[in-house]
Formats: C-alpha cells, sequence, structure tokens
C-alpha cells in the first residue's frame, strides 16, 4: 500500500509524541514530574531544625536571666524604707543638753583647772572666816548641785531604753525583711547607730556619777583644811593663856 506523504508525515507526528511521553513518565525524566522521598536527607533537616529551635530556647532563656538579673540589681539599691536616725539623733541632742546643764565645774579641762584650784586648794588665801564659810557652803552645793546632775543623767539614760528597745527591734525585722544588700546594710548601720547612742548614754551617766562623787571628796578634804585652817586661826588670835586649877578644897 502506497502511503501519501501526508499521512507519513502524521504518523511520524504520533509516534514523536509517544516517545516524548514515555521519556517524560520514564525515573530519569523531567524534573517537574520527578518525586523522590530520600530518608537520610529528610533526618538530616529534621535535626537542623531541632538544633535551630534549641538555639532559639537558649536565646529566650539568656534573656529572662539577663531579665531576672537587672530585677535582683534593683532590689539590691533598693533603699531601706525604715530609718531611725531622727530619733536616734534627738536622744543624742537630749543627753547633751542635759550635760550641758553641769553647773560651775562642767565638763572643760581648762574650766576644772581654773576654778577647781581657788574653789577646793587655795581657798583659804586672803579670806576671812566669814568667807571661808560661804566658801564652804558654795562647795557644799557644788557637790549636791553634781549629785542632782548625776541623777538626771541616769534618768535619761533609763528613759532611753523603751526607745532603744523600740527601734532595735524595728531594725532587726527590716533586716530580715530586706529585699537587697543595701537594704540589710543601711539597718546594720542604723542598728551600730542605736548601739552608740546607748553606749553614749551609760558614758554620760557614769561620767556623771564620777563627777558627783569626785566633787564629794573634794569637798570632805576642803572641809577637813578649812577646820585646820580656822583652828590655826583660832589659836594664833586667842589670849588664851594655861592656869593652874584646883579641882578639890585642900
Amino acid at each position: 500500500m502506497i502511503l501519501s506523504v501526508s499521512s507519513l508525515r502524521y504518523r511520524r507526528s504520533i509516534a514523536a509524541g509517544a516517545l516524548a511521553l514515555a521519556v517524560a513518565l520514564s525515573p530519569g525524566g523531567a524534573a517537574a514530574f520527578d518525586i523522590v522521598y530520600d530518608p537520610s536527607n529528610y533526618a538530616q533537616n529534621v535535626l537542623t531544625a531541632a538544633r535551630a529551635l534549641q538555639q532559639i530556647n537558649n536565646q529566650i532563656t539568656s534573656l529572662a536571666n539577663q531579665a531576672q538579673m537587672l530585677i535582683n540589681q534593683a532590689k539590691q539599691l533598693t533603699k531601706l524604707p525604715t530609718s531611725v536616725l531622727s530619733q536616734v539623733e534627738g536622744n543624742f541632742a537630749e543627753m547633751k543638753r542635759l550635760m550641758g546643764e553641769a553647773e560651775k565645774l562642767a565638763y572643760n579641762v581648762s574650766n576644772i583647772e581654773s576654778q577647781f584650784s581657788s574653789t577646793f586648794q587655795n581657798f583659804a588665801v586672803g579670806k576671812t572666816d566669814a568667807q571661808l564659810n560661804a566658801s564652804a557652803r558654795e562647795r557644799w552645793q557644788q557637790s549636791l548641785s553634781a549629785y542632782e546632775h548625776s541623777l538626771k543623767a541616769g534618768a535619761v539614760a533609763v528613759q532611753n531604753l523603751d526607745g532603744t528597745r523600740t527601734q532595735t527591734s524595728t531594725l532587726v525585722d527590716s533586716s530580715q525583711s530586706a529585699v537587697g544588700v543595701l537594704q540589710a546594710t543601711q539597718a546594720g548601720n542604723q542598728l551600730l547607730g542605736v548601739q552608740t547612742r546607748q553606749l553614749a548614754d551609760l558614758t554620760a551617766m557614769l561620767a556623771a556619777q564620777g563627777r558627783a562623787d569626785a566633787l564629794e571628796k573634794s569637798q570632805k578634804a576642803a572641809a577637813q583644811e578649812q577646820s585646820r585652817e580656822q583652828f590655826s586661826r583660832f589659836l594664833a588670835g586667842s589670849s588664851y593663856s594655861p592656869t593652874t586649877v584646883r579641882m578639890f578644897h585642900d
């Protein structure tokens, strides 16, 4: 059978199309139709994604730690809301005012040196008996005033005990509930201030007591010296002469 040229061309185009379709459907065909599952490649991709997720989690944890560190630093710098310094200063001022009320021989070295010499040592030089008696009364009044001053100092120290107890309790509670180092340090410093003020009260009380005792002993010593001086004057100024006294009749 003789085929025409057009028929031959048609058959050739069909064969070419069939061949192209076969190539496309074959394992080595075009990429548009290539669907391949590689287990090792899939596992590697999953492992890579897991590592990336772990890095993100680590970064989140690090940021959270940094935020907490900043919070903690802020707490460390938080000041103590409680302060008893004004009360401590008030107690100091009260005791200082009382110690400043000491009369005559006050707590001053130069003052003591000048007044003690004239009042308790060289008090009899150039003075009449009336002046000596006046000096003796002045020394007695100084001694009495010193004991009164000592009692006042002791009373103030005792009165401050209630304040000391309250202040100490407040500061201890504040120290135990401190949110940071700064608050604990401030509470400790204020507690030292309260203890220092208490020691100052005790020091003032002992000083006042020692002053009173010293003035009392000095007053007694001066009284003895004055008695000796006045007795000497009496003997020197007397016209007394010894005579024989007959007690019984012969």
